[in-house]
């Protein structure tokens, strides 16, 4: 059996994967809340924006993390179309869920069918993006721990997007974003320690891109998506500052029409 490291480069991954965590949820949380307030285009597109935030987040916070991967006696490689897919299954199927909640009539009913699904899209891009891996041996699973995974990502989703529609202030977003992120870390590792891997060694090079070469940049790449998007949506007024900058422009005395 290989001995696996989750964090070969300390406390860095970890952290570093449940901030990009926390910043996805937040920035998704913060979009919800403005495509609630809004109709039509307006919130179709907030609601894009939140989808494309909480997957982004959690896609990188899972390959972040993969960076401190490692098994002894053999390199890592990743498969890139495997790879993307994950990241386009995160995408269409946390958007399911976001659209679900934004639009449904019932709450009740939106809030359980988004988060299963959610949540279920979460676990698949983190076993897809696990089934990315190749290197020289075999790998296996706990199943105990990986249904344990799968239950913790339905409810992470379904928390997300109950925040979403019942959490209004910034500082109780901000909150609500550290508890999410932590929930997602928490499915990773324990999606994690699920795994074991029996070593084959082998000179036959590896299919497949080195982590660096591929899975960094892209995370890198996904990770300014994110902080550039939240700065401008952190910095773009709401609808309720719109109507109380129009309101002190207009001349005393004037009347709506």
């Amino acid at each position: 059996m290989g001995h696996l490291d989750h964090a070969s480069f300390g406390w860095l991954t970890p952290v570093l994967s449940y901030a990009m965590a926390c910043t996805g949820a937040a920035l998704g949380l913060r979009c919800t809340v403005r495509a609630l307030g809004a109709t039509g285009r307006a919130r179709r597109n907030w609601l894009l924006a939140a989808a494309s935030a909480i997957a982004t987040g959690i896609w990188t916070m899972h390959f972040v993390a993969m960076l401190g991967f490692s098994v002894s006696g053999t390199e890592i490689r990743y498969d890139v179309p495997l790879t993307i897919l994950s990241l386009l299954v995160a995408l269409v199927v946390v958007g399911a869920g976001v659209f679900a909640v934004g639009y449904g009539r019932g709450r009740g009913r939106a809030l359980a069918l988004g988060g299963l699904t959610t949540g279920l899209g979460v676990a698949s891009m983190h076993y897809l993006g696990m089934a990315a891996l190749r290197l020289h041996g075999s790998v296996h699973y706990d199943p105990m721990l990986v249904a344990l995974s799968v239950a913790i990502a339905v409810v992470a989703a379904t928390a997300a997007l109950w925040a979403g529609l019942n959490i209004k202030s910034p500082v109780a977003v901000v909150g609500a974003s550290l508890v999410m992120g932590g929930a997602v870390s928490s499915m990773h590792y324990t999606g994690m320690l699920a795994v074991s891997v029996r070593v084959s060694p082998s000179a036959t090079a590896l299919p497949g891109a080195a982590v660096m070469q591929f899975v960094f940049p892209l995370a890198v790449g996904l990770g300014s998506y994110l902080f550039l998007t939240s700065a401008f949506v952190a910095l773009s007024p709401t609808a309720r500052e719109r109507e109380a900058t129009a309101a002190a422009q207009r001349p005393v005395g004037s009347t709506a029409h």
